[in-house]
């Protein structure tokens, strides 16, 4: 069964999408174990301090960013889509359980697919408005997000997955 497509506005939504050279199960694992995702999914030198994850739609995805000066910056989301190894949707617009959040700001689709032994990737960040498309563009979404791409995939050929 195909997934359905994600129609992208670009108006609303950024996405960062390649080729990457490690097996889509890895990447999956990588996405959704908190105690391999606590080492590579901030860009560095800023870290995940913990970690939690409840991996089902209505489960919460919980961490903690701290910058390289100390200040910790709390995540906390909700599971939308959860499909082993093709598709993990997360929002920080519901809290677990379907709660409304009192700081909603994007959902993040993270779409994966066979790509010969590879996988080929794709996340897509959906704003409600422009303007959060645009704040979250210049704190540097394309070279964040890419950024914690390479460390996962550096992460994983070092064999700690």
């Amino acid at each position: 069964m195909s997934l359905p497509p994600i129609t992208i506005d670009p108006k609303l939504d950024l996405v960062l999408e390649r080729d990457i050279d490690v097996p889509v199960e890895l990447v999956w694992r990588a996405w959704t174990t908190p105690e391999h995702l606590r080492h590579w999914f901030a860009p560095k030198p800023w870290t995940i301090t913990s970690c939690s994850i409840d991996l089902r739609p209505g489960g919460t995805l919980d961490f903690v960013m701290r910058s390289p000066e100390g200040q910790e910056y709390p995540n906390t989301g909700c599971y939308l889509e959860v499909k082993p190894f093709e598709r993990l949707i997360s929002t920080d617009t519901l809290l677990g359980g379907y709660r409304p959040s009192p700081n909603p700001f994007f959902t993040a689709i993270i779409d994966l697919a066979r790509n010969g032994e590879g996988t080929h990737y794709r996340a897509i960040a959906i704003h409600g408005d422009a303007a959060a498309r645009q704040k979250h563009e210049e704190m540097g979404f394309h070279n964040g997000w890419g950024t914690v791409l390479t460390q996962m995939v550096e992460y994983i050929k070092a064999g700690r997955i």
